[in-house]
C-alpha cells in the first residue's frame, strides 16, 4: 500500500478522501493478484438457470439481509417496530421490503376500492377522494428520507446499549416518493383564513392522528401514493399516506383517511405524551418536528467485524432535515482529528447521502466516528451536547455523534467518547 503514503489526512491511518479519484491503482492491484482458478467453469454455468416469474425476489444467498429487531408489545400482534438492516446495505435508497416500521395497532388490509381521503374542516368545499380521483391530479416524486424520532434513542442511556447498527439506528430509511402535493388539493377545498394547522388521521384501528402546521403542508407536503415505483406496501401506508420531507416520521400518518383543517393544533395522544422531549425541569418541549443533522458509520459497524489489517472503507450515510449535507468528516483516533470524507454524486436535499473515507487499520484498537454538516451550517452535536437539560427520561430526537470501538481482533461494538 505505499503508493497511498502521500495521501494521509488524520490520524490512525485516515486517508485522504481523493484516494477514491484513484481508485484504479487499488483495482487493478486487486486484478494482478487473482489467481487462476477463478477463471474455470463453475457447476451454475453448465446448464440451464431458473425460468422467469411474475416478481422478482432477492438471492437465496442473501437471506440475512431482512429487517432486524422486530418486536411487538407484550399482547400485541402490530403494535411496535421493525428496523432497517443498515449495516447490510449501500447507496441511498432503501428497498422497500426492508424498509423501517412502526406501527400503533398493525397492519390494516384496506380496500383501495372503497378508501377514501376525505378533506373538511376549515375550507369552502370540503372532498372526498378516491385513488383513482387522486391519480388524476398533478404528481411529483422526490427521493427523502423518513426517520422515526425515537431513533437510537438508545443512545440517551447511562451505558452504551450494544446491539447491531440496525438495532441501534435502523429506524430510518430512504425512497423515492410519488404523489399528490397536498397544497393541489387544498387550493382546490379552500382553505378559510383561519386554517392554520390540520390534523391527519390514518384508517388504522388506533385511528393515529397528528396536528400539522399549514407552512408545512403548503411547502413540501405530499399525499403518497407510490414508493419506489411501485404503490405503497401495506407496512409503508397502502394506499396512500402523508409524507413531509425531514419531519418526523410519526407525523407521516399512514392509510391516510381523513385531513381535518383547524385554527389550531389538536394536541393529539401521539404528540403530547409521546414524541415530545423531556426536559430536566419536568417541562415537555412539543412540536419539534424536523429532524437534526445526523451521520452514522454503517461499515465497520457492531455486526460486521474486521478481518486481518489493513487497507478498508469506512461508508455510512448522513441526512438533516434541514436540507443538503454539506461536508462529512472522519476520525479513526476518537476525535482527535478529523478528515473530509468523500460524498457520493447523490446528494440531495432532505435524503440520504453516502459518505465514504479509505482507512489504512493496523490491528491496534481505535474508536471510529463520522460528523456531519448540513448547508444550513448546523453540526451534528456530541452527545454531552444533545443530553444537556434533557430528564434521563428522554428518549426522542436523538442526532448526537456515533462511536465504534474496534478491538484488536476486529470486532465492532457501541461506545461512548
Amino acid at each position: 500500500m505505499a503508493e497511498f503514503d502521500e495521501l494521509p489526512a488524520a490520524g490512525n491511518g485516515l486517508l485522504d478522501r481523493r484516494f477514491f479519484l484513484r481508485a484504479g491503482v487499488a483495482s487493478g492491484a486487486a486484478l494482478m493478484t487473482a489467481s487462476a482458478s477463478s477463471l474455470e467453469r463453475q457447476e451454475w454455468m453448465k446448464g440451464p438457470g431458473a425460468g422467469m416469474s411474475e416478481a422478482g425476489a432477492p438471492s437465496s444467498h442473501e437471506s440475512h439481509v431482512v429487517r432486524a429487531s422486530i418486536g411487538s408489545l407484550t399482547g400485541t400482534t402490530g403494535t411496535g417496530a421493525s428496523r432497517t438492516p443498515l449495516q447490510l446495505l449501500d447507496g441511498i435508497i432503501t428497498p422497500s421490503r426492508l424498509h423501517f416500521e412502526r406501527h400503533h395497532s398493525g397492519i390494516p388490509d384496506i380496500d383501495p376500492d372503497q378508501h377514501r381521503l376525505v378533506l373538511h374542516g376549515l375550507v369552502e368545499r370540503p372532498l372526498s377522494f378516491s385513488l383513482d380521483a387522486l391519480a388524476r391530479y398533478p404528481m411529483v416524486s422526490r427521493i427523502q428520507f423518513l426517520e422515526c424520532s425515537g431513533n437510537s434513542g438508545a443512545s440517551m442511556a447511562p451505558e452504551p446499549a450494544q446491539g447491531t447498527c440496525a438495532a441501534l439506528h435502523g429506524l430510518v430509511s430512504a425512497s423515492e416518493w410519488g404523489g399528490v402535493p397536498l397544497s393541489v388539493l387544498l387550493e382546490e377545498a379552500g382553505v378559510k383564513p383561519a386554517g392554520k394547522w390540520l390534523i391527519a388521521e390514518g384508517a388504522d384501528s388506533a385511528m393515529m392522528s397528528r396536528s400539522v402546521p399549514m407552512d408545512k403542508i403548503m411547502d413540501d407536503a405530499i399525499v403518497a401514493l407510490y414508493q419506489n415505483g411501485e404503490r405503497l406496501r401495506p407496512s409503508n401506508g397502502y394506499p396512500m399516506r402523508l409524507f413531509l420531507p425531514g419531519w418526523e416520521g410519526n407525523m407521516c400518518v399512514k392509510w391516510l383517511r381523513t385531513i381535518k383543517v383547524v385554527d389550531q393544533p389538536s394536541m393529539t395522544k401521539d404528540e403530547t405524551s409521546k414524541y415530545s422531549d423531556l426536559q430536566s425541569d419536568g417541562v415537555s418541549t412539543l412540536f419539534t418536528f424536523p429532524m437534526g443533522v445526523k451521520s452514522l458509520i454503517t461499515s465497520p459497524s457492531p455486526g460486521l467485524s474486521m478481518g486481518a489489517p489493513g487497507l478498508y472503507q469506512i461508508s455510512g450515510i448522513a441526512w438533516s432535515g434541514a436540507g443538503k449535507i454539506k461536508r462529512v468528516e472522519v476520525s479513526a483516533d476518537g476525535g482527535k482529528s478529523w478528515a473530509d470524507a468523500a460524498l457520493d454524486a447523490h446528494v440531495m436535499p432532505k435524503c440520504l447521502t453516502r459518505f465514504r473515507s479509505a482507512w489504512r487499520w493496523e490491528g491496534s484498537p481505535a474508536v471510529i466516528l463520522s460528523r456531519a454538516t448540513d448547508e444550513s451550517g448546523s453540526i451534528q452535536p456530541t452527545r454531552e451536547t444533545v443530553l444537556k437539560g434533557r430528564s434521563t427520561a428522554a428518549f426522542y430526537h436523538y442526532n448526537g455523534i456515533q462511536a465504534w470501538h474496534v478491538a484488536e481482533n476486529g470486532e465492532v461494538t457501541n461506545v461512548y467518547v
